[in-house]
This record gives C-alpha cells, sequence and structure tokens, in this order.
C-alpha cells in the first residue's frame, strides 16, 4: 500500500493462486475509496514503507477489513515504493515493455504498492514468482461498489451475530464443488455488473444451465474430480510442488475431455466460448500418466514415484534390487545347508549393512573364510566376500535409484511448469463455468427467477423474498412483499410500523435483489425489473468503533454523511432508524434533514425505515416520496405481526408489547403503559398539533415531559387572590417534597438557605 500526499496506491497479490491487481484512490475521497476496496478483498497482511508508519490514515484503513482482527502491517524499505523502481520491477516480472497492455500504465499509485510487494515477495519466499504472469486494474469503475459498511450489514459474508458465514447470503449462494468456482463466485458477488449486456449475459448462461438439469448435474459430477488447479500450478512453478501434487493435477485434467463435450449441448454464448477456452490439455494429461505412478508418495525420496516402463536405466536398477534381494535369500539357503547351522540367518542394520548371524552354540561350526562383523550377547555376526559384493550391489542400487526418481521427478514438474499459461487458462474457464452453475443450482433449489436488468430508473419486483431469511426459515413460510421505486415520483419509500414487524427484513431483501441481479444470479422474487444501480449504501444497526473513539451515533453520522457525500441519482440508499443515536428532537431533526436533502438533491432510490412517524408528512410537501407501513394486528392486547408492506402510514410503534413479547416484567409494562397514557395526555392537553412536521401525528415527548405539565398546571391553578402567605409556604414545601422525592431530569436539589 503506497500512502501518498495525493492518494493511496494499493496492489493486491494473492501468492496461492496469481492473481495480481492494482487500484488507486485520489483526492478527498481517496482514504474512503481505498478503505472500500480494502474491505471487499480482505488482506491477511498490508505493506507499507516505512517512513509511512506513523501515517494517520494507516489505522482507518486497516479497520476497514471486515474480518474478525485487522491484519498485521509490514514496514519495508521506503525506496522499494519508488515510482520508477517499482515499474522496472514489474516490467521485469511480467517480460514487457510496459505496462499497455495489461490496462495498469496510467496507474502510478498503483505501480508504486504493486512493485513494492513483489520486492517483498522476492525477498520473503526465496523464489521466483513464475506463477504471477499477468496483473490487472481492479474493475471497480466497471462494477456495483459494494463498500465495508453494505458488505457487513447486508450480512453478505459474515454475520453480525459471531463473523461466521453462517446466515449469509454467501452461505445461500455457494454451491460451487471447485475452490476456483469458490473464489470466482465470491469475486462476482463483490464486483457486480454495471452493463446490462454484460448482465444478460451472464443470465443467459445461468438460464441455460437451470433449465438443463441433466447438463448441470453432470457438470457438477466432474468438478468433483478437479483440484485447485491455480494452486497447483503456483506450487509447480515455484518448484514446490511434491508427487501427490502431480497426481492431483493429473486427476484434474482426466475430466476435462467429458466437461468440454458436455459443453457442446449448451446454447448460451457464454457457455460456447467457455468450451473453446477449455483446453483438455491431453499431451500433459499423457505425460504425467506415462511418468507418475498411480498411488504416488508424499516426497520423491520415498521411491515409488516413477512408473515401470518410464526409464530403461531405472527399471535396471530396480531389476537390480530385486535380483540382489533373491539372491541374498539364496545365499542363506547355501550358507545353511553348507555349515550345517539350521538357524544361521542374513540380516541387515543401517550400521554394519548386511550381515551372516549364528549363536554361540553354533560357533564351531562357522567356516575359516567368515570374518567376524560384530560380537552380540547371544552371538556372533560375520561376512564373507560373496555378501560383501551383494551389499555393494543392493546399496548402490538403492542410491542410484533414489537420486534417478528425484531427478526424473524434478523434469515431470519443470515440464508442466512450462503449461502454466494453459493450464491456468483453463483454470479460469473451469472457475467461471463452476460460479455460474452454481447459480442455477441455487436459483432451482429455491425457486428464483431471472430478473431484467436495464439502464432505466425503476425497480419493481413482485413478491420480493430476503434470500436468506427464507433458506433459514423452520417450518413458517416467507411472506413476500412487493417494491415499487423509479427516479421520479417513487424516488424515497419511507416504511413506518413496529418493531419486529419485518421493516428491516425488506430493507435488505430489497438491497440483496438488486445485488443478485447485477451479478447475474437469478433472484427470489415472482417477478423482478432492476434498473441498474451504481453503488448501494446502507446505514443500519447500531454499531460503534470503540478502539477509535466513536460512539454508536458517531458511526451512525459517518456512515449517513458518507452516502450523502458520495451518493448519485443512479445509487440504492437503505436507511434504517436514522438519528435514533440522539434526543428525539435532534434525532427527528436529522432525519427530516436528510429525507429532504435526498429528494432534493442527492435524488437516489431510497428506502427509509423509521419510527418517528412525522415524517410520513413529507410525502404531502416533498417530491418523490411515498409512505409505506409494516401492517400488524391487534387481537385481544397482543399484536401479529402480519410481515406485509403496504401503501400508507403508522400511527403507533406498539413498544409496549414488544416488550412484553421480550419478557420484560409484567409490571415494569404497566407503569411504561401508565407513564405513556400520562404523556399522550399531557401532550394533547397542552400541545396541540400545529406545523407540517406534526400534521398528522403525535408529539413525541421527553420522559419527563408530563410531570413538568402537572406541575406547572397545579401552579397556573393556584388561588393566590385567596391564598395567605402561609398557605403559600404550605403548598412550595409540599410540591418540593414531591419534587425531591421524585426529581425532574437534570434539576439540582433547592438549597437549604435556613442558615
Amino acid at each position: 500500500m503506497a500512502l501518498e500526499r495525493e492518494g493511496i496506491g494499493l496492489a493486491f497479490v494473492d501468492l496461492s493462486t496469481g492473481e495480481f491487481l492494482l487500484d488507486e484512490a485520489r483526492g478527498e475521497t481517496a482514504l474512503r475509496e481505498a478503505s472500500g476496496a480494502i474491505g471487499r478483498f480482505e488482506p491477511k497482511e498490508i505493506l507499507i514503507s516505512e517512513d509511512r508508519r506513523d501515517d494517520p490514515r494507516l489505522a482507518a484503513l486497516r479497520a476497514a477489513c471486515i474480518g474478525p482482527t485487522p491484519p498485521p502491517v509490514h514496514p519495508v524499505e521506503g525506496w522499494v515504493f519508488g515510482r520508477d523502481e517499482a515499474y522496472q520491477r514489474l516490467l521485469r516480472q511480467f517480460h514487457t515493455p510496459s505496462l499497455e497492455g495489461y490496462g495498469c500504465e496510467g496507474l502510478d499509485l498503483g505501480i508504486r504498492a504493486g512493485g513494492a510487494a513483489l520486492h517483498y515477495l522476492e525477498q520473503t519466499q526465496k523464489g521466483a514468482l513464475a506463477h504471477i504472469i499477468r496483473v490487472r486494474p481492479a474493475a471497480r469503475a466497471a462494477s456495483l461498489v459494494l463498500d465495508q459498511t453494505a458488505l457487513r450489514t447486508l450480512e453478505i459474508f459474515r454475520n453480525l451475530a459471531d463473523g461466521s458465514t453462517k446466515g449469509t447470503l454467501w452461505e445461500v449462494l455457494d454451491e460451487t464443488v471447485t475452490a476456483m468456482g469458490g473464489r470466482r463466485l465470491r469475486s462476482w458477488i463483490l464486483q457486480p455488473l454495471l452493463d446490462p449486456a454484460q448482465i444478460a449475459e451472464r443470465q443467459q448462461a445461468v438460464e441455460n444451465l437451470h433449465e438443463e438439469g441433466r447438463l448441470r448435474a453432470a457438470l457438477r459430477s466432474h468438478f468433483k474430480e478437479v483440484q485447485d488447479l491455480e494452486r497447483l500450478m503456483s506450487r509447480v512453478s515455484l518448484g514446490a510442488a511434491h508427487p501427490k501434487d502431480l497426481a492431483a493435477l493429473r486427476q484434474s485434467l482426466q475430466a476435462l475431455p467429458a466437461m468440454q463435450s458436455l459443453l457442446g449441448q449448451a446454447t448460451a454464448p457464454l457457455l460456447r466460448r467457455m468450451a473453446d477456452a477449455l483446453d483438455d490439455l491431453q499431451d500433459l494429461h499423457r505425460l504425467l500418466e506415462a511418468v507418475l505412478v498411480d498411488e504416488p508418495p508424499y516426497l520423491p525420496r520415498e521411491g515409488g514415484v516413477i512408473r515401470e516402463g518410464h526409464s530403461p536405466e531405472l527399471d535396471s536398477l530396480r531389476s537390480i534390487k530385486r535380483d540382489a534381494r533373491r539372491w541374498i535369500v539364496d545365499l542363506e539357503a547355501r550358507e545353511r545347508e553348507r555349515t550345517g547351522i539350521p538357524t544361521l540367518r542374513v540380516g541387515y542394520n543401517r550400521v554394519f549393512g548386511y550381515y551372516l548371524e549364528a549363536t554361540k552354540a553354533q560357533l564351531g561350526k562357522i567356516p575359516a573364510e567368515y570374518q567376524r562383523k560384530q560380537t552380540l550377547t547371544g552371538g556372533e555376526r560375520f561376512t564373507t566376500a560373496e555378501l560383501r559384493e551383494l551389499e555393494e550391489k543392493i546399496l548402490h542400487a538403492e542410491e542410484r535409484i533414489q537420486e534417478l526418481e528425484e531427478r526424473l521427478f524434478v523434469q515431470l514438474r519443470e515440464a508442466a511448469a512450462k503449461e502454466l499459461r494453459r493450464v491456468l487458462q483453463t483454470a479460469e474457464a473451469v472457475a467461471a463455468l463452476d460460479a455460474l452453475q452454481s447459480l442455477a443450482e441455487a436459483a432451482a433449489r429455491r425457486g428464483y427467477v431471472r430478473p431484467r436488468v436495464d439502464s432505466g430508473e425503476e425497480i419493481a419486483i413482485v413478491d420480493g423474498r430476503h434470500p436468506v431469511v427464507e433458506a433459514r426459515e423452520a417450518g413458517e413460510p416467507f411472506v413476500p412483499n412487493d417494491t415499487s421505486m423509479d427516479g421520479s415520483d417513487r424516488r424515497i419509500l419511507i416504511i413506518t410500523g413496529p418493531n419486529m414487524a419485518g421493516k428491516s427484513t425488506y430493507l435488505r431483501q430489497v438491497a440483496l435483489i438488486v445485488l443478485l441481479a447485477q451479478m447475474g444470479s437469478f433472484v427470489p422474487a415472482r417477478e423482478a425489473r432492476i434498473g441498474t444501480v451504481d453503488r448501494i449504501f446502507t446505514r443500519i444497526g447500531a454499531t460503534d468503533a470503540l478502539f477509535r473513539g466513536q460512539s454508536t451515533f458517531m458511526v451512525e453520522m459517518q456512515e449517513t454523511a458518507n452516502l450523502l457525500h458520495n451518493a448519485t441519482p443512479r445509487s440504492l440508499i437503505v436507511l434504517d432508524e436514522v438519528g435514533r443515536g440522539t434526543s428525539t428532537y435532534d434525532g427527528l431533526s436529522i432525519a427530516w434533514a436528510v429525507v429532504e436533502h435526498l429528494a432534493a438533491r442527492t435524488r437516489a432510490r431510497t428506502l427509509f425505515a423509521t419510527h418517528y412517524h412525522e415524517l410520513t408528512a413529507l410525502a404531502e410537501t416533498v417530491s418523490g416520496v411515498r409512505n409505506c407501513v409494516a401492517l400488524v394486528r391487534e387481537w385481544n392486547e397482543e399484536i401479529i405481526f402480519l410481515r406485509k408492506i403496504i401503501e400508507g402510514s403508522a400511527d403507533r410503534s406498539y413498544g409496549l408489547h414488544v416488550a412484553t413479547l421480550a419478557g420484560v416484567p409484567s409490571e415494569v409494562v404497566a407503569r411504561a403503559r401508565a407513564i405513556l397514557e400520562d404523556l399522550e395526555g399531557s401532550s394533547r392537553e397542552d400541545h396541540p398539533q400545529s406545523g407540517d412536521a406534526e400534521k398528522g401525528s403525535e408529539r413525541q415527548l421527553d420522559l419527563f415531559y408530563g410531570k413538568q405539565q402537572s406541575a406547572a398546571r397545579e401552579i397556573l391553578a393556584l388561588p393566590l387572590e385567596r391564598m395567605t402567605p402561609i398557605d403559600a409556604l404550605n403548598y412550595l414545601a409540599a410540591l418540593q417534597r414531591r419534587l425531591r422525592e421524585d426529581p425532574l431530569p437534570g434539576s439540582m436539589p433547592p438549597t437549604d438557605t435556613s442558615g
């Protein structure tokens, strides 16, 4: 990561696969854009120049990672971030006179970071990086942008409860079979498309696989034979692959011809192109089959790696080794007969080699030509000229076999490394094909439909469902909901209703359906039309960042500021309970002003869930604002959540009912109900509704507003003209005692001035 005054350069390298991306962000939005990129890619470690270790931007960039802990930071020498040094290092890596062909020539800050990353890998890996054969710019400009806030609050890859993948969009969508397909699907989720033509092409491929269930099932069965080609070839090119790696490569290549044949049945243009890109690599497969045994050991030095018949020299040495051992057996039989010692045996150990062993009782029968080799407690060990000759043949053959097998294996590995580009090209096709079938499989299992995606501004969803909630509900059917938004009359939907009525689920499901549609997936709905979105902004839930000294309300306001500054008319904004982190009137004022700004200035399509019923009045005065409500029904002093969102507005929050459902003690709920009735009564009596902000709704009061008004009414009602001074003093003393027993918020006890 290159932290420069003019901006931030980023390079993302996956050493296990060879993927290499460059990115940069400049100007006032540099920190925010770089944070978003880091949040999407979740690096395991961050490199910076050693003279930038105190840069104040570093803490925010580390915190952008959505993982459970921020990645470690490794400072490296500042000179490796120099533009010229970094540029030349990249050219040497890719053996090219410029980076024009990779689309990275103008990314000066990204080039600085990329060159430094290569330098660091060369120093730490102590080997060539031959498997890093290309670099490309991160495709932010061509994709829908999801920042780390959206990834977190929409629970794309990790849930908010424990940070696992359980209950996430990833858990629902991931039907991939190969590791490569999983990585490709993840990249599609992180970078949904913007071009309706590209989206339609991907959708057509998904539809083809969705409709052809047998084709999809056959492909999935063959994918099970395909190992992680990208990581295998990484080890092969680095000279780190062991025999089992090459066996896995051979197994993977064996499945390619059948996959290529199956793709001949496909009709979608994207699938046909994948069939053309899928090199079956049968020449490499034949080589691996001819050289490598069926079940090789983990290490070459363990022996038995090279197949019989591949190397005449190796076969000859193996024959000598086998024959010599047979000779040893024959020698033992002959010597027993010659010496008359039936227990005489030939043995071997690593220290003394081969020997003839006899017990002490038989030593009188030992021939004179036997040479003593080792004395034991119960006998003696000997050798002969013939045994030494056989031993030399056996040990020499074993040594030569090990050397030759290792050399032949290295030659095989180097031959495989020469096919790196071909294998990686096929790996890309397999990864994309697996990701496409995963989307088709998820659609088939969960009843998704193909949405229509265009460049318009309408978002029209019929019977939309939340993909994750629907998948995890046990027994209870999910209640679908419609959505109708556009860029003119229905730009902002203000959604009111009680807690637990389904408002947050509704907000998230619309955002997720848009994301799914633009990544080329089918969506959970009866039908959908999506006008492309350039960014999805979310402000959902109560979170803090205490390690950065930020309260819940500060985080809420920062996320709100981000979307107000950066949203465009093409964006989708999802807001839930803006302003709830502060006092009632502050929060209402902020929420009111945010809606007005979104309607007049930003003009983005917005879903705005709130408990501030006053905001529903904006539908009468602000163009493009419409009201929706989450339906409930009251029955026997209980409420039934219908989970249905319709046109209209709520006039109550049902907070006491929810408190009852949550198990709050009944006496607390009863007392709260009495206080609520007092407050509402005081509000109606002393504060008649007026003005647009309060039209058609009840003023939300401070908890102790009713006590203040009660005391004021008592004082106003005093018959001062008939009261004596002592009566007035007695009244004030009684009022003071009451206030001392139950003081008003923020009040100070009266000062005792008697003495």
